[in-house]
């Protein structure tokens, strides 16, 4: 969903292909061809063939020009710190909690592997509150990739039901919210 979000924020056109999960789809030679992973997302623009969401977002907010675009490495160098950075501290925590809180049926939920998941989140989302402490945006002053980016992650939380009495700006309202393609 994150580069679906990314590209109506480019506002360039597009052709959005639809594939399922289903092996069938994913698991096609020409699928295969585009994402040797056999996963969503691929980007296909001109000769270009990407396939991780955050590499695909990066790469349209350097392409095109506009709002999203990176106007220099700084902007870049900052949206990836902050992307990557998503991943890599919050995401696989919360969609553990999500797992835990919603997606399990009942029987297989684990409310201790929730309480770890919350316990652990907190230092990366004081970071991010911290970051955001008298500013609206991660970069800069306007909203960017790495805000998008990482909105689109925080979202899982919200889903989850990541208690709204959290510190961190970032568990209850990313830089995001209010914006016309946001999913939160």
């Amino acid at each position: 969903m994150r580069c679906l979000w990314m590209l109506e924020e480019v506002g360039e056109p597009y052709q959005l292909i639809e594939k399922s999960t289903r092996a069938d789809d994913l698991q096609s030679a020409e699928y295969l061809r585009l994402n040797p992973n056999a996963r969503i997302p691929a980007l296909v623009d001109g000769e270009v063939v990407l396939w991780e969401s955050m590499a695909i977002n990066l790469y349209l907010a350097q392409k095109y020009e506009g709002p999203m675009h990176c106007a220099g490495p700084e902007v870049l160098g900052l949206s990836a710190q902050w992307s990557f950075w998503a991943v890599l501290e919050i995401e696989a925590l919360l969609l553990d909690l999500l797992q835990h809180r919603a997606v399990l049926p009942e029987f297989a939920r684990d409310a201790s592997y929730a309480e770890r998941d919350e316990l652990l989140l907190r230092k990366p989302l004081g970071i991010l509150n911290d970051a955001l402490a008298g500013r609206e945006y991660l970069v800069g002053n306007s909203f960017t990739v790495a805000d998008l980016n990482v909105a689109s992650i925080l979202v899982w939380g919200k889903i989850a039901r990541l208690p709204s009495d959290r510190d961190a700006v970032g568990a209850t309202r990313p830089p995001a919210c209010g914006r016309p393609c946001c999913l939160c």
